[in-house]
């Protein structure tokens, strides 16, 4: 089995040591980059499997390197921030991050989000084709491509994978607790504000009014609702 290849953004030397030692001894392959400016060169040679990117950083910060990246990059993007803000938080799920991380992260903790996230990804890859029809949205899971009148729609890793739960169970209302069980392989905690991001991000890119959302309702109290007869061209 080919060993998963990390990139590692991290301009404290020595937490950057202790993390790939780790990091190492859980059989992952991992580069040390610590300048914001020479992280994007790096993810071009390098080609990791998944970057773990901190938002602080000389040169370049982080939300700047993984909104440049994003459009080119399909693999996962893992946010540090020594901040437990959700400016930082919303920010880099805006920007294309898949998930983020508060430092001081517990090693254990790092390790099971980053196997979550390559578990989600290899998922992704080995799905079944088949293609959803939703009047005037198509969804096809072989090669991940939305289309929405016509049009392409470019979604993240995340964003696509939320759009796949929800679309096939469409008529159904998702709990919060469900969808990042499927998404994350974690229960939601009651604070965390990813899937809101999520779910507010979908709603853009798919052109349902995020002040009166027909298509992808919430459902105060409970979750999410996939309308299937919204997305009609009429």
């Amino acid at each position: 089995m080919n060993r998963a290849k990390i990139l590692l953004v991290e301009d404290d030397t020595k937490l950057a040591l202790l993390v790939k030692q780790y990091l190492e001894g859980a059989n992952f392959i991992v580069k040390i980059e610590h300048d914001g400016n020479e992280a994007v060169n790096s993810v071009d040679i390098f080609e990791p499997d998944l970057i773990i990117l901190d938002i602080m950083l000389p040169g370049k910060d982080g939300l700047t390197i993984c909104k440049e990246i994003r459009p080119t990059f399909v693999g996962p993007i893992l946010m540090l921030t020594a901040r437990n803000e959700d400016f930082d938080q919303v920010l880099g799920l805006e920007f294309g991050a898949d998930d983020y991380v508060i430092k001081p992260a517990e090693p254990r903790v790092l390790l099971a989000r980053i196997k979550a996230l390559l578990r989600r990804r290899n998922f992704s890859a080995d799905t079944p084709s088949e293609l959803l029809q939703f009047g005037s949205l198509s969804i096809d899971t072989s090669s991940r491509d939305v289309i929405l009148h016509g049009q392409k729609v470019p979604l993240s890793t995340h964003e696509f994978d939320l759009l796949l739960i929800i679309a096939k169970n469409a008529g159904n209302i998702l709990s919060r607790d469900y969808l990042f069980g499927k998404l994350y392989n974690r229960e939601y905690d009651g604070l965390d504000r990813t899937m809101d991001v999520r779910i507010s991000q979908l709603r853009k890119k798919l052109n349902d009014d995020p002040e009166d959302a027909y298509r992808i309702k919430t459902i105060w109290g409970k979750g999410y609702l996939f309308v299937a007869d919204a997305w009609s061209l009429a």
